[in-house]
């Protein structure tokens, strides 16, 4: 049940919408949910509206392989969600945006309480996110389609679907560490 409004001052934290992930062979061959990014971007335009808080994460791999390297172009932000001004960047290297960074004490120090994450990918650094942000007491809301994830091979071989693996991701999150909202509804709620 979703009970956000601008009164919460909940913070957007966009994760890792980078353009290494662009790579879709290299990810794993198909993606799901090609309207994220641009979902992400019309809930930052209302975020910066409203002036509500924004964090910007930037997963900065430690593999020299990756297609995330700090320093190379898969690095950067895509533009359609690419930070202005002050807005906050914070930089990681593993899945959960509060390890290794100051994002909690950021959001403890300006009394943020609520969080709507959105992001890639669903099944990796925006789940271990999520996990830990409702572990950590933050009411937090997950955008089922402004986020996305890659096809998985399974342990036989077999391939997992982008589509199932984001489902099935979103479905573990949801009630227990966060609640599961659609981008039309939270613009619906927070335009109240």
């Amino acid at each position: 049940m979703m009970s956000l409004s601008k009164q919460d001052t909940p913070a957007l934290i966009l994760i890792d919408i980078q353009k290494g992930f662009d790579d879709i062979d290299y990810w794993g061959g198909h993606r799901n949910n090609p309207e994220a990014e641009n979902n992400a971007a019309k809930l930052l335009k209302l975020w910066r509206k409203n002036s509500l808080p924004v964090f910007h994460v930037k997963h900065c791999s430690t593999s020299q392989q990756s297609r995330l390297v700090e320093g190379q172009p898969g690095n950067d932000f895509k533009e359609v969600v690419a930070p202005k001004g002050e807005e906050p960047i914070i930089k990681k290297n593993v899945n959960s945006a509060f390890i290794g960074t100051d994002l909690k004490q950021r959001l403890e120090q300006s009394n943020i309480k609520k969080l709507v994450i959105v992001g890639l990918t669903t099944d990796h650094c925006v789940s271990t996110t999520v996990r830990m942000a409702g572990n950590f007491g933050f009411d937090t809301y997950v955008v089922f389609d402004a986020t996305a994830t890659f096809d998985k091979k399974g342990l036989e071989g077999q391939v997992y679907s982008a589509e199932l693996i984001h489902e099935t991701a979103l479905a573990s999150l949801d009630g227990e560490f966060a609640t599961v909202v659609k981008t039309g509804q939270l613009i619906k709620e927070l335009s109240l």
